[in-house]
């Protein structure tokens, strides 16, 4: 591509995020490792749940869904380690635009889909009796289609402010920032979709559930809890460095000309390739979580691990269990009061016959 002259309104003077070479060194290290540890690991969620689930509970829904969106986002990783290798996009201003979009759509759509499985499991905790009458398969599979559908809608920003701009020597894939007001809507949006909304929903709902539980005296139900709960706060540890440097950005973008406004320039140029990459790391990390939860299941289950650990931490066998114990307890008591009764009329039937045998005086 050749460079654009000075009236190009895509040129710009400023160093850009591939400058650095130790930011984009360690930026390629890190999706290597993920690439290599991330897509093997989703694709072996997702022939678990498919080839070897017995029944597939609506837990299992989500964290299929989950896998889908994570490796989706691995199998993109080899364009953006190139594109740090070369230091220069080499794959054009469509690429540039889609890539990018399907990163922001399948970001949007893990941290929705971690937040309906929290709001799921509050209701499950909340209303164990009444969850599989309130939300069933089809509920979930709906709510899910209009979820992606909200995602791919949501990610439009990304192909409207994304675009293959031209510096001294090479081209990058980057938002361009003709206007500051493109750049305080585009990262806003992703910091308010994408992370402040879905987040408060997601804690607010383990604060209850966790409540709640130690309200009660299933405490094993924790167990079935961590897990999630470890998948929530590693999305929050590894996309908050991202959403950090977003709000440099914006920052950069209101402040006035001068050297706070260059430094800002500076800490988000630097940065932005690490912590991108650091990001990607939430998409990958699932699967370890998983391993190191069902563990105990492989010496058994073999390669059918992962399958009967989705099946053991479903809150739809749990509810049926509680009203399964639920049913067992009112039997139990209809037979106690039944055997009272009895006892009563035999005692009742005693009494008149010790009466009847008395000799009258």
């Amino acid at each position: 591509m050749a460079p654009a002259n000075s009236s190009t309104p895509h040129l710009v003077k400023n160093e850009s995020i591939v400058d650095s070479t130790a930011a984009t060194t360690m930026g390629a290290l890190i999706l290597g490792l993920v690439f290599l540890l991330g897509l093997p690991g989703n694709l072996f969620v997702i022939w678990s749940i498919v080839a070897r689930a017995r029944k597939q509970t609506i837990t299992t829904l989500f964290i299929l869904n989950l896998a889908v969106a994570d490796g989706s986002l691995m199998a993109l990783t080899p364009f953006f380690i190139a594109y740090l290798v070369m230091k220069r996009w080499a794959f054009g201003t469509v690429m540039c635009k889609v890539l990018f979009y399907l990163c922001l759509a399948n970001m949007y759509a893990s941290i929705h889909i971690i937040t309906l499985m929290s709001l799921y499991r509050l209701l499950a905790v909340l209303r164990p009796h009444r969850v599989s009458s309130l939300v069933g398969h089809k509920t979930v599979t709906w709510t899910l289609a209009l979820m992606w559908a909200l995602v791919a809608f949501a990610s439009v920003p990304a192909i409207v402010f994304r675009d293959v701009r031209t510096t001294a020597d090479r081209a990058i894939c980057d938002s361009y920032h003709d206007e500051d007001s493109h750049t305080v809507i585009q990262y806003m949006l992703e910091l308010v979709l994408g992370f402040l909304i879905p987040y408060s929903i997601v804690v607010v709902s383990y604060i209850c559930i966790l409540r709640r539980i130690r309200q009660t005296k299933f405490r094993r139900r924790i167990r079935s809890e961590k897990l999630i709960l470890a998948i929530v706060v590693t999305f929050c540890l590894f996309w908050l460095p991202y959403h950090l440097v977003n709000m440099v950005h914006v920052t950069w973008a209101l402040c006035p000309d001068g050297s706070v406004k260059t430094m800002l320039a500076k800490i988000w140029h630097r940065s932005r390739a690490v912590t991108s990459s650091v990001a990607f790391i939430s998409s990958c990390i699932n699967p370890v979580l998983y391993f190191f939860a069902g563990k105990s299941y492989i010496r058994r289950e073999g390669l059918a691990f992962m399958a009967r650990l989705f099946e053991a931490a479903g809150l739809d066998s749990v509810s049926r269990k509680s009203r399964q114990n639920s049913q067992n307890s009112r039997d139990k008591d209809k037979e106690v009061d039944g055997v009272m009764l009895k006892e009563k009329v035999h005692e009742s039937n005693s009494s008149a016959t010790v009466k009847m045998s008395k000799p009258q005086t």
